[in-house]
């Protein structure tokens, strides 16, 4: 397995919108478990890139013949070395996790099998957007340690998760306006939540929640008026991006505005990077 296949098969670049869940919860929780915080991002990516080797792994057949240029129906990734790389990767997170304490390892073991049980079990069926968003919840809740203080901005990622989810079904052949209406208010409500939540800081918060709302609206919005599977395309990529913002403006809120302001610069780097990572 050449190491630009391991990196399709992971979405390497992707995983640059999952950091900031945990520093979001750490944030909200008053950073409980200090400076090995440090330790919850990398633990989030890994856990993130086990998901898609996983995830590819538990689509392969259906992949050969909705997605042939993927690379394990493309031969260049074995069935069974992706889902070794996504045990591996599983173990790698949950290390990561330890080292933040044993709380968090906690809420990264649910984290972790939920994660499992989207792609093997829960991915086809009607529950798997809640499932997905529930790994988001999780997500944020670890860097909270769990604590309660944690569950707003864990709601707000979760509920953004859920629309993004949902709408990507229709990646293949389509998907509903009314699908994309409800994408279009769950996104106003999550903006809400962010510019609304607890916390020491407002311009800055209420800035970040605009930004994400402008950045996802208008392609949500298109899916009302034109649910094709391209325009459901279009939308899932730029609310999957959206998700940086929208932690920026949950760090912001509770006064880490150099970290928000840090993690934007992970939306430019995310599409350069998938870019140098696509198939040729």
């Amino acid at each position: 397995m050449r190491w630009r296949d391991a990196a399709e098969l992971v979405r390497l670049p992707a995983a640059l919108t999952v950091p900031g869940d945990s520093l979001a919860g750490a944030a909200a929780a008053g950073w409980p478990c200090g400076a090995r915080t440090a330790a919850l991002p990398v633990a989030s990516a890994c856990l993130y890139w086990a998901g898609m080797a996983l995830n590819d792994w538990a689509d392969r057949d259906l992949d050969a013949t909705e997605r042939p240029e993927r690379p394990i129906p493309s031969g260049r990734v074995r069935p069974g070395e992706a889902l070794a790389l996504a045990g591996g990767l599983t173990a790698a997170g949950l290390g990561a996790a330890a080292v933040a304490g044993r709380r968090p390892l906690g809420v990264a073991a649910a984290l972790a099998a939920t994660v499992w049980a989207y792609d093997v079990v829960a991915k086809p069926t009607p529950a798997g957007p809640a499932v997905m968003a529930t790994t988001r919840f999780l997500d944020v809740l670890m860097g909270a340690a769990g604590r309660r203080a944690g569950l707003v901005p864990a709601t707000v990622m979760g509920a953004h998760t859920l629309a993004v989810t949902a709408v990507s079904r229709g990646e293949v052949h389509g998907t509903t306006p009314d699908q994309g209406r409800a994408a279009v208010a769950t996104t106003v409500a999550a903006a809400a939540g962010a510019a609304l939540a607890p916390g020491r800081v407002r311009v800055p918060v209420v800035a970040l929640a605009a930004t994400y709302a402008a950045a996802v609206l208008p392609a949500q919005a298109d899916v009302v008026r034109r649910p094709d599977a391209a325009t459901a395309r279009r939308a899932t990529g730029v609310g999957i991006r959206g998700m940086v913002p929208l932690q920026a403006a949950l760090l912001a809120g509770h006064g880490a505005v150099a970290a928000a302001v840090g993690l934007l610069a992970a939306v430019p780097l995310a599409r350069l990077g998938a870019r140098a990572v696509s198939p040729t």
